[in-house]
């Protein structure tokens, strides 16, 4: 029961000095809300691209050119093997040989300057032309909004043929005209809409909506460069993923030539290896996110000590008092630890709830992860600010509970 009535006496206490203590609790609530609300909206962003991760699927892996960068030696000056990009050829030998479970797809990017013209209306040379197959669509999750992919026969034909963006669209026709089947002119050539990619959005307006594809076989005709072909091989089912990859390796090892005990001259990539990789980085912000919150929540606490400690000074006549009919120490003490308490849960709630929008509003602001809850950091948060009323109403209560009360009394 005394613990109880020390929470009353703060209520109490706290209802007498209300404006006192909406701006204590509102210190204490913005540091709640920076803590809640940055971890919500990394919790939020790291849902909607895990999301993303499994719309691509986590069972593709991607072959790829092993290239140095630049760098020809390792720190200890040992001249480092360079290898050949993967050719045209080498990718078409792979998907004719490679028969194991799931699709292939070719991609090449034959350039990120280019300009395209239909009629008399020309783009800037900002266009990403890349080209590819019938399955790159459907691996990569693109949904066509507009018209069809490409069909088998005019990828091995070599049909001039494209799908494009939605920018490319906006850029290049007016709103009354469909896009489907007109021709534009880009590289030299001629090619006929056949499809436009659904909207997807995001930052800068590039990716698949600044982009148009052709089919893959014309890269060799209309690149005026040696292009790097990378190859995704989609899996039907997650528990073949492994052996596909062994199946893989060895086929693609045949094709470039590797000899056995050598490395690879190619490197395999997981779509899961880059879901742990955004793992990792939400880790760093995490703890970034958390940090800012430390600091907010270190000023708070200053500030709500030196509210208790004004506290403190203005009730030394009822601290004199209640010594004097027989009030301890102790019982002291905790009448302001409490007080204390009660005013960081009230922010701590409110910082909650705020941090808990704020984080979610930012969140829907950058991707389109749904509404999140996060329990852990809700939970934390009052932890946080049970510990931040204990550290700054500890002296004041100290001090409160070291008072004479003839002294104290005796003060005006």
């Amino acid at each position: 029961m005394d613990y109880l009535e020390n929470i009353k006496e703060g209520i109490r206490s706290i209802k007498g000095n209300r404006l006192r203590t909406i701006l204590t609790a509102l210190i204490i609530a913005i540091g709640i809300t920076s803590l809640v609300g940055i971890l919500t909206a990394i919790e939020g962003i790291q849902s909607s691209v895990g999301s993303n991760f499994a719309s691509l699927g986590a069972n593709n892996f991607d072959i790829e050119s092993k290239r140095l960068d630049g760098r020809s030696s390792t720190s200890q000056g040992v001249q480092e093997k360079k290898y050949e990009p993967i050719g045209y050829k080498e990718a078409q030998q792979f998907k004719s040989k490679y028969d194991f479970t799931g699709s292939v797809s070719i991609y090449a990017r034959i350039t990120g300057n280019g300009e395209v013209k239909y009629q008399s209306t020309t783009t800037t040379p900002t266009i990403n032309i890349a080209a590819t197959d019938e399955n790159y669509f459907v691996q990569n999750a693109f949904e066509i909004a507009e018209g069809r992919n490409f069909t088998f026969l005019e990828i091995q034909q070599n049909n001039n043929v494209a799908v494009i963006g939605a920018n490319v669209v906006k850029k290049l026709f007016p709103e009354n005209v469909n896009p489907i089947n007109e021709n534009i002119s880009f590289l030299g050539n001629k090619f006929k809409v056949i499809g436009v990619l659904e909207e997807k959005g995001g930052m800068g307006g590039g990716g698949s909506d600044q982009s148009i594809y052709i089919p893959i076989g014309l890269s060799t005709i209309l690149a005026d460069r040696e292009l790097q072909y990378s190859l995704t091989v989609s899996v039907e089912n997650p528990i073949f993923m492994e052996p596909a990859i062994g199946e893989a390796t060895g086929v693609m090892r045949g094709v470039r030539g590797d000899r056995i005990g050598e490395e690879s001259s190619f490197k395999i990539e997981k779509s899961q290896s880059l879901a742990d990789r955004m793992d990792e980085i939400a880790g760093y912000l995490r703890i970034g996110g958390f940090s800012i919150g430390a600091i907010t929540l270190l000023g708070a606490s200053i500030g709500l000590m030196n509210i208790m400690m004004v506290s403190v000074t203005e009730r030394t006549r009822e601290i004199g008092i209640r010594k004097a009919i027989g009030a301890s120490p102790t019982k002291i003490r905790l009448q302001f630890l409490w007080e204390a308490i009660v005013i960081c849960q009230l922010g701590g709630l409110a910082g909650v709830v705020f941090g808990i929008l704020i984080g979610n509003g930012i969140s829907s602001l950058i991707s389109e992860g749904g509404f999140v809850i996060p329990w852990l950091w809700m939970i934390t948060g009052l932890v946080i600010c049970v510990a931040v009323g204990l550290i700054s109403g500890y002296y004041p209560a100290h001090k409160a509970s070291k008072l004479d009360p003839i002294e104290a009394l005796r003060y005006e």
